[in-house]
């Protein structure tokens, strides 16, 4: 499948303006890539993802199964949480995706994670304060679609340079596991 668009939400906090969404959407130019805000509650959220999903699909002419949909932390889960719930999506675009909040790893975020079963790219930084690297690959295995970690320095994945990188090679491989690891990070292929 051949995607026809990314849909980018941010993280708990920050806006569709939020420098990590701006810089994939021009790096990924002429490639179509709508940045949205999402409701600040959970449940309000993952409908809004359903229906700022549908409204971009009708405006690129297709229907939601050819998109992609992700985003940074917060609007990552939300939009994985839209797509175990049944939304129709070609495929999940998760940036430092937050297994649990910070310093609390006995509350997960990740019993809906084996519902979804349409491939994954899942980006974050080697020392996440939302999930370890064991963590990620432990949790995130049991996506039940093809699944690619790649692991980026530093605490968070940042806006540039490798988080880029590994979008645009997972885009080229055809949203297929086993993307090459971009320079400074570590990639994962993870059969579902």
């Amino acid at each position: 499948m051949t995607p026809a668009g990314l849909l980018l939400a941010p993280g708990a906090g920050a806006t569709r303006d939020h420098r990590t969404l701006v810089t994939l959407e021009r790096a990924l130019a002429p490639f179509p890539v709508r940045r949205v805000d999402l409701p600040r509650s959970a449940g309000a959220a993952v409908t809004a993802v359903g229906r700022l999903a549908a409204t971009f699909a009708a405006d690129l002419g297709v229907g939601t199964e050819q998109l992609l949909v992700g985003g940074r932390s917060f609007g990552g889960r939300m939009c994985s949480m839209a797509v175990a719930d049944g939304l129709a999506v070609g495929g999940l675009v998760l940036l430092s995706y937050p297994l649990h909040p910070p310093g609390r790893p006995e509350r997960l975020r990740v019993d809906h994670l084996p519902r979804i079963t349409v491939p994954v790219l899942a980006v974050s930084g080697d020392r996440d304060p939302f999930g370890t690297p064991d963590d990620l690959r432990t949790h995130l295995s049991t996506v039940a679609g093809p699944l690619t970690l790649t692991l980026v320095p530093g605490a968070h994945a940042p806006a540039d340079g490798p988080v880029v990188a590994a979008v645009q090679a997972w885009l080229r491989s055809g949203l297929r596991p086993g993307l090459r690891s971009a320079p400074g990070t570590s990639s994962a292929t993870i059969d579902g």
